[in-house]
């Protein structure tokens, strides 16, 4: 398996500066990570830097928490296309969510059709560390309804990130063309292969390159 080309190496530090940026590059070349996910403030800067190397640049939009107004989120989609970005990781509304309102889709749809004008992809935060087995059913069913291209589980500011357990429920409820990235606190080599064997198609890590330099005589780079 080539456990790179899984990986968006990940760097959503507050405090990260433009070293930090260019280095999230250099590590995307030289291990051939499949992209690099950073902060919007920051996505001309990398997609200046990446070039035209073939790394997929990610950002993300509401985030962490996902209670921004939707025209906010849809402006910072927006701005990080026009910067560059070939997807976005949007953090959803739970609060709306939870509360029972429709708002929930109809700003996924939103976002989506700008993102799929673009011919951009768009992945959607559901935080699965405050879902119900039930819940989660319904935010992926919900997410493919309203035009995501992956689901994915965490922004790592929970309490916790992705399980085993939630990436196959996720697995099991979205349709085949709906990607998982799993993400938040995947640390080793074997919490990201079991992850991917669990159903997920995407990893989300900061610890990209040690998993790389674990070494297994079972498994390939």
């Amino acid at each position: 398996m080539n456990l790179a080309g899984y990986i968006e190496h990940t760097n959503l530090s507050p405090t990260l500066t433009i070293r930090d940026i260019d280095q999230l590059v250099d590590d995307a070349k030289q291990y051939g990570f499949l992209g690099i996910c950073v902060p919007p403030f920051w996505v001309k800067r990398a997609s200046r830097e990446i070039g035209t190397a073939k790394i997929t640049l990610v950002t993300v939009a509401g985030f962490p928490f996902g209670y921004t107004m939707t025209e906010t989120k849809v402006d910072d989609v927006r701005r990080a296309i026009d910067n560059g970005a070939n997807e976005i990781d949007v953090v959803w509304n739970i609060s709306a969510f939870k509360t029972g309102l429709p708002w929930t889709k109809i700003e996924i749809a939103k976002c989506s059709h700008l993102v799929h004008a673009s011919e951009r992809l768009l992945k959607v935060i559901v935080e699965t560390a405050y879902l119900s087995d039930e819940e989660l059913e319904q935010a992926c069913k919900l997410c493919a309804d309203a035009g995501a291209d992956y689901v994915k589980t965490s922004t790592g500011f929970a309490p916790r990130g992705a399980t085993i357990e939630q990436i196959a429920i996720m697995k099991k409820s979205l349709p085949a063309h709906v990607g998982i990235k799993a993400s938040g606190g995947i640390k080793t080599r074997e919490q990201a292969l079991a992850m991917i064997d669990a159903g997920a198609t995407r990893i989300g890590t900061s610890s990209g390159i040690s998993m790389l330099q674990t070494t297994n005589p079972n498994q390939i780079k």
